[in-house]
């Protein structure tokens, strides 16, 4: 198979895309070899222009292709690799841009999720907030969703089991068998269950309302 690059430049079908290099920073050695040393002749103006692919073993002429890589720090890529790099940093999430993010987009996808809904699991600003500064100082908001998920898993749980509780009926609630025909109590039909969002210190529980 061709290296990642030129198969890349064969799925576009041009010879002058764009390729995002996503977290350059963990880049690791193998018994395949050093993408780092790989991306020296990749990312070096004065030798992209000849690029050879070991399957092709042709040049093939990559200065026309603009890279942009990704990096959650510096320290950790190879001065030589950072050398052939234009840095460009950006700043992260501040708090309230995180709780924008989590109330526009991240809750409601956990909530899907987890087959919840904004009845049964309720999240004020303050409490993410609390989860923001307590539980998730990073720059970006990967955590904050890990969090999240965590939450809506516990309150799903209580859910499952309440809904588990109330579909089972007690020894007052049995039902009477005559013949055929099956009677219930009132209080033995199954009971609508909401869940309401308690958060304290940061952590939200679902209770039965």
């Amino acid at each position: 198979m061709p290296g990642r690059i030129i198969n890349g430049l064969k799925i576009v079908g041009v010879n002058n895309p764009v390729f995002l290099l996503d977290e350059v920073d963990k880049l690791g050695k193998s018994l395949q070899g050093d993408p780092a040393a790989a991306l020296l002749e990749v990312l070096d103006p004065e030798q992209n222009h000849n690029f050879t692919d070991h399957y092709l073993n042709v040049p093939f002429d990559l200065s026309q292709v603009i890279f942009i890589a990704t990096a959650n720090t510096t320290a950790t890529i190879p001065p030589a690799l950072l050398d052939r790099m234009e840095v460009l940093e950006v700043p992260g999430y501040t708090q309230e841009e995180k709780i924008e993010i989590a109330h526009r987009h991240l809750i409601a996808k956990q909530l899907a999720q987890h087959g919840l809904t904004p009845q049964q699991i309720q999240i004020p600003p303050e409490t993410t907030l609390e989860i923001i500064t307590r539980y998730t100082r990073e720059a970006g908001v990967r955590s904050l969703d890990r969090k999240l998920g965590a939450i809506c898993r516990a309150v799903a749980v209580k859910v499952a089991e309440g809904l588990h509780r109330e579909a089972k009926p007690d020894a007052t609630e049995t039902a009477n068998v005559e013949g055929n025909e099956v009677r219930s109590s009132p209080r033995g039909r199954n009971r609508a269950i909401r869940n309401r969002g308690i958060c304290t210190n940061g952590v939200c529980e679902g209770s039965r309302v």
